[in-house]
């Protein structure tokens, strides 16, 4: 699952949400997964061959459809080709849809610790989310998480990975995506139907968000060249990510020694918000400085909760490790690629990437 994090950022990644409404729907009849299931079948039901986008020629937006086209065609070769990834159906079929965002997915964690609010669906068994099609189910699930006294945070997602139980489509709001995004998006999604872990959702989320953001690189650099144009504006995008990450990452370690300490939980809660208020006014008061663009921004005005800052922890608390180990492995992503297929769900994935990659 590929999600909105916050308006106007760039996307985290949350694997498997599609398999969680379509692969539970075959296990049991509960109101949560018939209802999602069915109106994630409604979506592929509606999907088109993407090639009949460029049926109408003399279109107003005929151009916007051949180059959108060429662009995912590309991407899909190059993941399968020169990746190695699993090579589907997926994203050759497009979905027509009248808003930017595919579903809202609800997150929630501990308000002081970071203690991960989980939930158990068949096949797929623990995940650290719930997704809903129509806002106002994430909103209600929300709320119940809030009266038990936790953070939560309801974000966006723009794609799901349905691990290959069906032929994953593209969406109409995918078309103003800038062309290094395409391919992070589908060189994530396509990983996750290549390799998942069943429990292992923190290494499947790492896993996939390095394979997305070193595959999209090496996409752009293999179509236009380390000088052009393309791959600076790519390259802008991910420094400003990096920064933000940082400055996230110093956040929750500071709130971390704070919920470990002798203070008991109201004087926690007291100076988290101070805390978090802080950082705020710090984050603007250096912006400037720190990012290349406006994408940040809001920041200073996020609600920011637990809830928020657990989906960091959650995607990128490897910190390094994939990058330092692709590193050592001689930078060979479709080797690395081919190593985590060998993956089993038991045991330490890490240590069993490590020992694969030596054997390679």
């Amino acid at each position: 699952m590929k999600p909105l994090a916050f308006p106007g950022y760039p996307f985290l990644a949350a694997a498997g949400g599609a398999l969680i409404f379509l692969g539970a729907m075959l296990f049991f009849s509960g109101c949560y997964t018939l209802k999602q299931g069915f109106t994630m079948l409604g979506y592929l039901h509606k999907a088109v061959p993407l090639e009949s986008l460029l049926d109408t020629p003399g279109a107003e937006d005929a151009e916007q459809n051949r180059r959108f086209v060429e662009a995912i065609q590309d991407i899909r070769a190059f993941a399968t080709r020169e990746l190695g990834l699993k090579e589907s159906a997926n994203y050759s079929r497009y979905v027509a849809i009248d808003r930017d965002y595919l579903a809202a997915v609800v997150s929630a964690s501990a308000a002081d610790s970071f203690a991960r609010h989980e939930w158990w669906f068949p096949v797929v068994g623990k995940v650290p989310y719930k997704g809903f099609f129509n806002p106002a189910d994430a909103r209600k699930e929300a709320e119940k998480l809030k009266k038990q006294g936790l953070d939560v945070w309801i974000r966006g997602v723009d794609a799901f990975s349905t691990l290959g139980w069906f032929s994953d489509p593209l969406y109409s709001y995918m078309q103003t995506y800038p062309l290094y995004h395409l391919a992070d998006l589908i060189i994530h999604e396509t990983l996750h139907a290549t390799v998942y872990l069943k429990g292992r959702s923190q290494f499947n989320e790492e896993l996939a968000e390095f394979v997305g953001s070193e595959g999209s690189r090496r996409y752009i650099e293999s179509r236009f060249g380390r000088d052009s144009e393309e791959y600076r504006r790519m390259e802008d995008a991910k420094k400003d990510s990096a920064s933000y990450l940082a400055f996230i990452q110093g956040l929750i370690a500071e709130l971390d020694a704070l919920y470990s300490g002798p203070l008991e939980r109201p004087e926690k809660l007291q100076k988290k918000a101070a805390i978090i208020q802080e950082a705020q006014s710090r984050f603007e008061a250096s912006y400037e400085t720190s990012f290349l663009s406006d994408a940040y921004r809001g920041f200073s005005r996020l609600p920011v909760n637990n809830g928020y800052l657990e989906l960091f922890r959650l995607y990128y608390d490897g910190g390094d490790y994939f990058q330092a180990l692709y590193e050592r492995s001689g930078r060979d992503l479709k080797r690395f690629i081919a190593a985590a297929k060998t993956l089993k769900p038991k045991g330490d994935p890490r240590r069993a990437l490590e020992a694969a990659l030596e054997q390679r």
